[in-house]
């Protein structure tokens, strides 16, 4: 089946939220490993590979406009063991760090002073935020640069190229070439108080807006919306019939739970009366590859848990969350020494089995290839 008559599929009906063309494949905040993330290169690449869905992971610039980036952070430093103090180095410049930097903003002078020290979701961090910039700068003066800077070298290639696209770009380009959007709201008790704080309408209701001036309020609209956090969902459930995610982890606990008390954390959302919970709000779960099929040793185990059977059981989808193919991210079967890549594809047959109806990747060349070697439409 074709990304059009995929996403024709799609567009004729999915009210109970079950894709018409086997599991969808969710092109990992674009096609990531190939290109930038989040950058429309990124997406458009991830829709010529076959991607059924694009994912926009997103953040506010300080007017309060949606933009599609991994974290608050546009460019992240490292703090010294106090937690408050911006560690640097023999020149007096900020020391990068390696895994949370997406932009050229630690490049321009001109920012310099906008260098913060601030407490997401309780712990400290330290950069330049994208709520500390209004989108006409973002837009004027930022480039997206390679997050996985010391991992993805070939993408290196393009930094600086990219401009930090709104939620409604991404939108426009999903219409355009027939598939469907994915956002998460990133740290959402993060950005609901910066927003109480402004004087802003809260993410969740920008996004609404966006969203159903877009694609209407629908249940069968090609939009999924995820979080990790839980109010947010139950906030968003009173307000729309788009289909929500239950973002899971293999361990912690929603933030907004820790704000308010509750002792639960992921571990307990995965047990029946969890998944009997999330029912009750949303449509289906996100969930790390660990809760479908466990490590032990390293290597998958032989048996998946029953957490998609008991989520099917309740209605409710379950897309996995994330197949990468270097093999720092790969169970060690299916790592291949002296090789870039391992064999995603054969992990991801692992997991297909289990019957997931969709799954993240990094690599949607390799992901489509992999579901159409296991026979599936």
């Amino acid at each position: 089946m074709t990304i059009r008559s995929t996403a024709a599929a799609l567009l004729l009906g999915l009210a109970t939220g079950a894709s018409l063309a086997g599991p969808l494949l969710i092109g990992h905040r674009g096609a990531s490993g190939h290109r930038p993330e989040h950058t429309l290169a990124a997406y458009e690449l991830a829709i010529e590979q076959g991607a059924d869905y694009i994912e926009p992971d997103l953040v506010m610039s300080k007017d309060g406009v949606l933009l599609a980036r991994h974290e608050p952070l546009l460019a992240r430093v490292e703090l010294e063991a106090d937690g408050r103090t911006i560690k640097r180095d023999a020149d007096g410049k900020p020391v990068l760090h390696r895994t949370d930097t997406s932009t050229n903003v630690w490049q321009l002078d001109k920012y310099a002073q906008r260098l913060s020290v601030k407490q997401v979701d309780g712990r400290p961090m330290a950069g330049w935020f994208a709520e500390d910039f209004s989108a006409a700068e973002i837009r004027a003066d930022i480039r997206a640069q390679e997050r996985l800077r010391d991992q993805r070298l070939a993408n290196k290639a393009y930094d600086d190229r990219f401009t930090i696209p709104t939620l409604g770009e991404v939108i426009a380009l999903a219409q355009a070439r027939g598939v469907g959007i994915y956002p998460e709201t990133k740290h959402p008790s993060y950005f609901k108080a910066f927003t109480d704080a402004a004087g802003l309408p809260r993410l969740e209701d920008r996004l609404l807006e966006t969203l159903h001036a877009a694609y209407g309020n629908r249940a069968d609209a090609p939009v999924f919306i995820q979080s990790f956090e839980v109010a947010n969902l139950q906030y968003l459930r009173g307000k729309t019939k788009l289909r929500l995610v239950q973002l899971l982890s293999a361990g912690g606990k929603p933030y907004d739970f820790t704000l308010a008390g509750d002792a639960r954390g992921y571990a307990d959302l995965v047990q029946p009366a969890g998944l009997d919970f999330i029912k009750r709000y949303a449509d289906g779960v996100g969930a790390h590859l660990n809760l479908i099929i466990p490590l032990v040793g390293g290597q998958l185990a032989a048996e998946p848990t029953p957490l998609v059977a008991e989520a099917h059981r309740r209605g409710l989808l379950v897309h996995g969350w994330t197949f990468r193919a270097e093999n720092a991210y790969l169970p060690t079967e299916f790592r291949r020494e002296g090789q870039a890549l391992g064999d995603m594809a054969g992990q991801l047959q692992r997991f297909l089995a289990t019957g997931m109806d969709g799954f993240f990747a990094d690599q949607p060349d390799l992901g489509r290839a992999a579901i159409t070697a296991a026979g599936k439409p």
